[in-house]
This record gives C-alpha cells, structure tokens and sequence, in this order.
C-alpha cells in the first residue's frame, strides 16, 4: 500500500416516514454523479445546487438500507472514494470551506433529508482498492456493512483479525471483501463491508444457528461462533451489521438504473 486510500461513509435519514423522499434522493444524487465521471480529474467545481463536481470525489455505491434489518428508518448510505487519496478528492472536499462560501449552503436537496452523519475513513493493509473493483466491473446484489466500537487504538488489530480469521470463512460463503477501514479522526471505530447475496446470507445465518444448537437441519459452523469470542477481545462497544440494496444505477448495483 504506497498510499492509502481515503474514503467516505455517509448515512442519511428522512423524515417523515415519507418513502418517496430516499428515492428522490438516491435518483438526484447517482444522476448528477454519473455525469461527474466524465469530468478531467484534478479539477473540482463548487456550484450552488450541487456542491461539489468532481470526478475525484467518486461515488462508488449509493445504497438503501434494509430496514428490516435494524435502524432507524429511512436510510440511505453512500460510499465515496476520495481518488489521489489526502491530496486528492479529500483536498478537494475541504475547499469548498475556504471563505464559507454562499454557495455551500444552497442545494438542490434542501428540505429532502432530515440528518446525515459522515465517517471518514482509511484503508487498512489488505483492503481492496475500490477503483479496481471499478475497473474490473464488480456489482452484488447485496452489501453487509459494519460499524463496531473498538477499545481506543484498537482499531487496526481488530481489521487484522477479520482479514485474517472472519474473511476467510465467509469466503467460503459467497462474502467477498469490499472494505476494511478505520474511521479517521478519531481511534475507537471501524467499518467493514462486504459484497454478497441472498442465498449467501441466509446460509450463513443459519449455520450460525446450527452451531447455537438452533438449527439441526443444516451442518453448523463453529468458526462463526467462535469469531464472536475473537471480536470481543478487541470492541469495548456495540457492533452492528447491516444489509445494503446498490441503488439501480449505481456503480456497485447489477441492475440499470430505472429513470
């Protein structure tokens, strides 16, 4: 890794319960995006409808949540990869703040999002680099991300131990390794993602059981149990997994976009 890659997690609610509201949002923001790519790279542009256009600050995935799968609803969560790293796309954030421009605060999305929460992240040794999934076409249908509290400085062992331990076994699960990043700014989070499948989910969840003594109908599979004791030397906190739907469209969906 001669330089690591810096990225961006971004997770947005709307309120009321209102379900059109993340499928305007998810529609405006990969339509606008997409036009982005076309753009030279090293050049960014603060507008006052879109922020920032640049094609070094590149969405990578634009998900909606699953619900039913434990948050607050609706959610929507995006993946940015700040290309050229520090000096690149992440550069090119932070200069839309010089002087507090007008601009920054007139958007085309004003009133549609109720709060946004951003982590900013670093890849980790044994990451993959997103531009090459890019480039090699890479989509699923399914994404499994993690957010975990880890004990202060902890965080890098902890990514060590999945890329060592936990990415294997679900390897063999239909799971493949999307992202192992400590969240920047900080020294007590982390954030691991997945790319993956229906039928992959549920054979690992019900694996699981069966090594609870919950399933007797399918070989149970003690190397997940057992990752539970092994993450827990390292989180002082909660962890929490959740699956993500790729917004049609998107770079990570398998499905066209329907506008």
């Amino acid at each position: 890794m001669a330089r690591r890659g810096i990225y961006l997690m971004e997770e947005v609610y709307f309120h009321p319960m209102n379900s059109r509201r993340p499928l305007e949002y998810l529609t405006w923001l990969t339509t606008y995006k997409r036009e982005d790519e076309q753009r030279r790279p090293g050049k960014a542009e603060l507008t006052s409808g879109l922020s920032v256009r640049s094609s070094d600050i590149d969405l990578v995935g634009a998900f909606y949540a699953v619900g039913i799968t434990g948050h607050v609803q609706f959610k929507a969560v995006t993946l940015w990869d700040c290309i050229g790293g520090w000096d690149g796309g992440w550069r090119q954030m932070l200069e839309i703040y010089n002087a507090v421009d007008p601009r920054l605060f007139l958007s085309q999305i004003d009133d549609l999002r109720w709060q946004a929460y951003s982590r900013p992240m670093g890849a980790v040794p044994g990451t993959p680099d997103l531009q090459v999934l890019k480039a090699e076409g890479f989509t699923a249908p399914f994404f499994l991300a993690e957010v975990a509290t880890v004990r202060p400085g902890a965080g890098w062992d902890y990514l060590a131990a999945v890329r060592e331990q936990r990415a294997p076994v679900l390897g063999e699960y239909g799971h493949r390794l999307v992202g192992l990043y400590d969240v920047l700014l900080g020294d007590s989070e982390v954030v691991t993602l997945w790319g993956t499948d229906m039928e992959s989910h549920l054979r690992v969840q019900r694996a699981r059981d069966a090594a609870l003594g919950l399933d007797d109908e399918i070989e149970p599979d003690d190397r997940l149990t057992k990752w539970a004791q092994t993450a827990r030397q390292f989180l002082e906190g909660p962890w929490k997994e959740t699956l993500l739907s790729p917004f049609p469209g998107s770079r990570l969906s398998p499905h066209p976009s329907q506008a």
